[in-house]
């Protein structure tokens, strides 16, 4: 681990952040390949969880602050786009609902872990409080902001399947329905658990460069999407 930790220090934060994405589309896709759905299915509270960790690490990308976690939550989106696209807006709902179940449980089983009294011996208590004490304002807004925008995606990717079928308009679908539902999980998550806390500049600075990230994001989920579909079609899905 230490020489592939010293390798990835000398790339720059741009350069990580593009093998950050890849590594996560290409671990999708090798999920569904070898599990099929239960692999998607599992991917989702991976994505979650890891998600809501890294948000805590802050990161300058093209000299802006982000917080990192934007690519790992946006896979989400993809999982729940092959889902649609591929088994149907039910199989879809589900992933989203495991979802929700696993940010609750890993708020409420750590925070319980945290209340234990750590013997003299200790030494990794103070991080576990950094990482999993949540706010209840970061943790509700966390929890809306998924809920409200994935089973928003789920419905438009149905809706736009529905009004444009077919494998050309594969696209349009994911697009469609990711970049809104992107924008209500940003808008959704800083109003909640930033506004009347940060100054109005410096809040609107937040909301924009993670929608920004965030968009980037499912534009470049387009072409996965495109060989899950591939996959699935000539069933190399391994349930199927």
């Amino acid at each position: 681990m230490t020489v592939i930790n010293q390798t990835f220090l000398s790339f720059s934060n741009e350069s990580l952040w593009l093998i950050l994405l890849v590594a996560n589309f290409i671990s999708i896709l090798c999920a569904y390949r070898f599990f099929g759905k239960t692999g998607l299915y599992i991917w989702i509270p991976i994505a979650t969880i890891l998600a809501n960790i890294q948000v805590l690490k802050m990161v300058d990308l093209i000299s802006v602050g982000v917080t990192l976690g934007n690519i790992t939550y946006a896979s989400s989106f993809l999982v729940t786009d092959i889902l649609s696209e591929n088994h149907g807006k039910k199989d879809a709902q589900k992933a989203v609902f495991i979802g929700f179940f696993s940010l609750i449980t890993t708020v409420i089983i750590m925070n319980i872990a945290l209340a234990f009294k750590p013997n003299e011996f200790d030494f990794i208590q103070d991080s576990l409080k950094n990482i999993f004490a949540l706010l209840p304002r970061i943790a509700f807004a966390s929890l809306v902001a998924y809920g409200i925008s994935q089973l928003h995606d789920v419905w438009a990717y149905s809706f736009w399947k529905e009004r444009i079928p077919g494998t050309k308009a594969l696209w349009l679908r994911n697009n469609a329905s990711t970049m809104v539902s992107q924008l209500l999980d940003s808008v959704i998550f800083t109003s909640i658990a930033f506004w009347g806390l940060l100054p109005t500049d410096e809040f609107l600075q937040i909301l924009a460069t993670t929608y920004i990230l965030k968009w980037i994001v499912a534009a470049i989920d387009t072409p996965f999407l495109y060989l899950a579909k591939f996959m699935y079609q000539r069933s190399w899905i391994s349930e199927e």
